[in-house]
């Protein structure tokens, strides 16, 4: 008897609410007019959590930021080199930019239809967003200091200009009504970073001759992602067949993680090289 009390309890647990068409849902959750079905009723924070258990058009969403964030989570510290690098603040800053994009995304996409209504979604895209600006902002970073080594003035100038940029940055995406204008407030940021990458490439610019790139594939791999987001490929040529799988957010979420794979591995790739390189003396 308990044993079947525990399969009925499961069974009403992946059971789920009656699921909504798009045209049935508030209309701050209305942003993809290609994904037609699969939507949960707007609900509790209990509500939320239980949907983590049942099939509907954001799981995939939860789930291909939640699994990585578990991952980085517990494998990454075993793979930075934490006391053999001089300046620990950047393996530490590396970590956390790791780790920031999936916290904000698993949060947002887990509560994005919680009875608070429009203002608490609001709320959690910012969140969101934050994340996605703190990986651009702190993944940046050792990239700058590495990159400029040799050059302490610069190298301390550099790395306050960019934070100032990335603070005009979060600003923007934050507070960005259409995903477009979202992508748009990270252009300066790759913009700067990508001057780095020439420097170290025409220039006195210095680092891994490995990382370069796989720095470069990290970028490119966030733009596009970011722009299969704004198309809405591939559901906009067969609206509701990629309801709940497939969708162009889904593809967006695993071209961000394989993003950050690419920042780590070109991360490492400096904090190997950086043991044993000396600045010429002037």
């Amino acid at each position: 008897m308990k044993g079947q009390r525990v399969v009925e309890v499961v069974m009403v647990l992946y059971k789920g609410p009656r699921l909504l068409a798009l045209t049935k849902t508030p209309p701050h959750l209305q942003f993809n007019k290609f994904v037609l079905t699969g939507y949960r009723p707007v609900s509790t924070a209990q509500e939320c959590l239980r949907s983590l258990f049942y099939m509907h058009n954001e799981l995939g969403n939860i789930y291909t930021h939640g699994i990585p964030l578990v991952l980085f989570l517990v494998l990454l510290p075993f793979s930075i080199p934490w006391m053999e690098v001089e300046s620990v603040w950047i393996c530490i800053v590396h970590y956390i930019a790791c780790l920031c994009p999936t916290i904000g995304s698993v949060i947002y996409h887990v509560f994005m239809n919680h009875v608070g209504g429009e203002h608490v979604y609001d709320t959690l895209l910012s969140f969101d967003m934050f994340g996605v600006c703190l990986v651009n902002t702190l993944g940046a970073l050792p990239i700058i200091y590495i990159t400029l080594l040799c050059y302490p003035t610069m190298q301390q100038t550099a790395m306050l200009t960019y934070i100032l940029l990335s603070a005009y940055g979060i600003y923007c995406a934050t507070t960005a009504r259409t995903n477009v204008l979202r992508l748009q407030a990270f252009i300066w940021q790759a913009l700067f970073r990508f001057s780095l990458f020439l420097f170290r490439v025409y220039g006195s610019g210095v680092g891994s001759p490995h990382s370069l790139r796989l720095f470069i594939i990290m970028d490119s791999l966030a733009v596009v992602g970011g722009l299969v987001n704004i198309i809405q490929i591939p559901e906009r040529f067969s609206p509701g067949l990629f309801d709940n799988w497939g969708n162009s957010h889904q593809i967006m979420h695993v071209m961000v993680i394989c993003s950050i794979v690419y920042l780590h591995w070109g991360t490492l790739e400096d904090l190997a090289w950086i043991k044993s390189y000396q600045c010429p003396m002037e």
